[in-house]
Order: C-alpha cells, then structure tokens, then sequence
C-alpha cells in the first residue's frame, strides 16, 4: 500500500494519484481480456517518490484481480516486471 491514494480513472482510461497537487498516471488500454500499460507519467516536482512504481503495481494488481493479460508497452512498466517476477505470469 502507497502513502498516496490512487485511483482508477475509466473515463480517461489512466490510473491515478495525486500528490502535493500534481497528478500522475499509468495510462491504458482495454482489449477484451487484455490490458496494456501504454505510459507512465509522473511530473518532475513529485519524481523520486515511488509514485510511479505505486502505480504500475496498482496497475497490475487490477489486471490480476480482473483476469487480464498484460501487455508491457510502456518501458517502465516492462521494466518493473522484469524485475517484480511475481508478476510475470500476466504478460501476455
């Protein structure tokens, strides 16, 4: 668990948290029983805080949670799970 709340937007296809006022997403795209992670953005006056990471694993927790296969577009999304192995088996 974060020290931020994050949140699913689906109306703008992203997950979110905002912070100090500045808001950071993990943006995707639905595909039947896929999902793929297209970028991660979190503005340099909130950068190095773990938001970003926060959020690819709220991401991918969602993804499990739902029965969803992961696509790993986003380069630091593919990074993470490279390097979390308990979430390789969602790639697609």
């Amino acid at each position: 668990m974060s020290d931020f709340p994050i949140s699913i937007n689906q109306e703008k296809s992203r997950f979110e948290a905002v912070v100090d006022g500045e808001t950071a997403v993990l943006d995707y795209e639905l595909d039947g029983d896929a999902i793929a992670f297209v970028h991660t953005g979190v503005p340099a006056a909130i950068d190095n805080r773990g938001i970003g990471t926060a959020l690819v694993r709220t991401g991918l927790d969602y993804a499990e949670e739902h029965g969803l296969r992961v696509r790993p577009i986003c380069v630091f999304v593919e990074s993470f799970i490279e390097k979390n192995p308990d979430y390789q088996h969602l790639v697609d």
